[in-house]
């Protein structure tokens, strides 16, 4: 296995940590952070979040600089970005920050595409991340640790600026999911 594929793995092994974090009340009491009052767990939830969110570039420009972009890693990146984002958005759910109802769209997205990269394997075809569904998980990332760190700095200005990125990365998330879809359905309706 290759840097670039451990940096991903590592990304996974992040989750049960960020999770364990985020959830359980360790009682280490509130800490304000630029107009945010939260909970010390959250606070470090969300830099494990962040830390393993930023793998995700780090993994991708080592592979790319150094040639080492291989079909392991087309599969497991996208994975570890859908666990770590799922994981994510059902602990906001858990703690009533995200509206199920959104979460229930990102992350039946999230699943029908890993359904379709599933089939187009099956097939031979490996269907690498395109921009838009690049662009997507940072929309994703970003409404994410927003949320996690309850809407810091722009609480001040009284602007909800978690729940705008969240609407966003609804949006993008609905759109790059069609593209998927569209952009294979060729191989998708002729797979055996």
């Amino acid at each position: 296995m290759n840097i670039p594929n451990k940096i991903t793995v590592s990304r996974i092994c992040l989750i049960p940590l960020f999770v364990i974090v985020m959830i359980i009340d360790f009682g280490w009491g509130d800490i304000m952070i630029l107009g945010a009052n939260m909970p010390l767990e959250h606070f470090i939830g969300a830099l494990i979040f962040i830390i393993a969110s930023c793998t995700d570039w780090v993994d991708g420009y080592y592979a790319r600089k150094y040639n080492l972009v291989t079909n392991l890693g087309k599969f497991l990146d996208p994975l570890a970005d859908k666990l770590l984002v799922s994981a994510a958005f059902i602990v906001l759910v858990e703690l009533g920050y995200a509206p199920a109802w959104v979460i229930i769209i990102i992350l039946s997205r999230e699943f029908a595409v890993t359904g379709l990269r599933a089939i187009l394997a099956g097939e031979g075809e490996i269907v690498a991340a395109s921009q838009l569904g690049k662009i997507k998980t940072w929309t994703q990332i970003v409404a994410i640790a927003s949320l996690l760190l309850h809407n810091t700095i722009f609480v001040m200005f009284g602007i909800p600026f978690d729940l705008i990125m969240l609407y966003v990365a609804l949006f993008f998330t609905i759109w790059s999911g069609w593209d998927y879809f569209y952009l294979n359905r060729k191989s998708l309706l002729e797979s055996k």
